[in-house]
């Protein structure tokens, strides 16, 4: 156990942090062109909630994916509303999944980045977003 038992409590809210950081500046810049898009990449968008059964208001549907992305990774790096915000972008990652797997695209090509990152939100729900937070350093 020697070298991992080292680990501060410190140091591994460092690393829960630039986790925080990376995924969440990486969300930011991959959800916020397509809040920009407009109606028509809304709809586009929405219209992969037809695989789960949800067949009504595709424009709403593909905007909320773009702010789960964009808004999801800010509450990422900010710490706060941290659990909600994992539990929405896991879903979005759950949908893009099916999408890449209904076009054909393959669960170990086209799926498995959403695959991975959807993993890596539902750990991050249970983890929880660390001492480093903005709702941390407010309350101080």
């Amino acid at each position: 156990m020697g070298f991992l038992s080292n680990f501060s409590e410190g140091q591994k809210n460092f690393g829960l942090l630039v986790l925080r950081l990376g995924i969440g500046f990486m969300f930011i810049m991959h959800g916020y062109p397509k809040l920009i898009a407009g109606p028509e990449k809304w709809e586009k968008l929405g219209k992969a909630m037809s695989l789960i059964g949800v067949d009504f208001m595709p424009v709403m549907w593909g905007f909320m994916a773009g702010l789960a992305e964009a808004g999801g990774g800010l509450l990422l790096i900010l710490g706060i509303l941290f659990r909600p915000a994992c539990l929405v972008m896991c879903f979005t990652m759950v949908i893009a999944a099916l999408k890449h797997i209904d076009q054909g695209d393959g669960i170990f090509t086209g799926a498995s980045h959403a695959i991975e990152l959807g993993i890596v939100f539902f750990s991050l729900f249970f983890i929880g977003p660390g001492q480093y937070r903005l709702k941390k350093m407010v309350i101080e």
